[in-house]
């Protein structure tokens, strides 16, 4: 790595650990966003709340309130939410009630910083780096959620989808739009054909929709030529870490493993090895 290199990663890893932070907002809010979002649907449709005088809830988004401790309330000051090293200087505990606070804010801090350092000593400080970096942070979050939740925000997947389709047509990336476009409509039907498939041979369900179109934006980024290897890889994680998982006995209510976190795996570790080293790895 030369000066210039090393310079570009720096830059970019900085800009990494404050995105990092950000995501960290990201997954903690937006699926309760949505759940409020829901909710004030389904209190249209059946007219619950909508009497006179019923009061409104307070802004709840990305921005507003302020960060809190959920233990005790505390709201977060700027100098306790630098990224990684207010972690370390609070030894991982609230100023105010020293509750512990979880290693994965930290955590996706500095890995979200590793990938966009990596997307900066690969790329540079150009316009192909800055799409990478997107894509890895749209990933990170992605995951974090559904392992959370079981749920992959369209917030997140329809915009990541796009962006693919996007980056290809501009030449921003070295996918062209036709292998793009057929990429994104291989990877949506190929996992809605087996979802159906599944279901009508053993009436449940194997994933959500979200699993879909994650698919599909990954199809958009690298191209239908990519998919068979995506899956595999996403799929071999996948079945490891379950067993894994199983095998200490920590299976979540209903034994269920979301599968978007593998497939966000998969998708990082395409973007740095390239799709096709999966593939000649295990012999294929």
């Amino acid at each position: 790595m030369n000066g210039v290199e090393a310079m570009d990663a720096a830059l970019l890893g900085v800009l990494g650990l404050l995105v990092g932070s950000f995501l960290n907002v990201v997954v903690h809010r937006l699926p309760k966003m949505m759940e409020m979002r829901w909710a004030t649907e389904c209190a249209d449709l059946t007219d619950v709340g909508a009497k006179e005088g019923h009061a409104e809830e307070p802004p709840f988004n990305l921005m507003v309130p302020r960060s809190r401790c959920p233990h005790c309330g505390h709201a977060i000051q700027w100098f306790e939410n630098i990224p990684v090293a207010s972690y370390l200087v609070l030894r991982g505990r609230c100023r105010s009630c020293h509750a512990g606070i979880s290693p994965r804010y930290p955590a996706v801090e500095l890995l979200n910083a590793a990938l966009f350092a990596w997307c900066g000593w690969h790329w540079g400080l150009t316009w192909t780096a800055a799409a990478w970096c997107g894509f890895s942070a749209a990933l990170l979050a992605l995951a974090c959620i559904d392992w959370d939740t079981t749920l992959l925000p369209d917030d997140i997947t329809l915009p990541l989808l796009w962006a693919g389709l996007c980056a290809s047509a501009l030449g921003i990336i070295d996918t062209t739009l036709p292998d793009a476009l057929w990429g994104a409509v291989a990877g949506y039907l190929s996992l809605w054909l087996v979802y159906w498939a599944f279901k009508l041979i053993t009436g449940k369900e194997g994933m959500g929709y979200g699993d879909f179109k994650l698919y599909a934006a990954l199809g958009a980024w690298f191209g239908w030529q990519a998919l068979v290897s995506i899956i595999l890889m996403a799929s071999l994680i996948g079945a490891a870490i379950g067993l894994g998982i199983k095998v200490l006995g920590k299976l979540r209510e209903g034994g269920y493993v979301p599968f978007g976190p593998f497939l966000a795996i998969a998708g990082a570790t395409a973007m740095i090895t390239g799709p096709g080293t999966f593939l000649r790895f295990i012999g294929l």
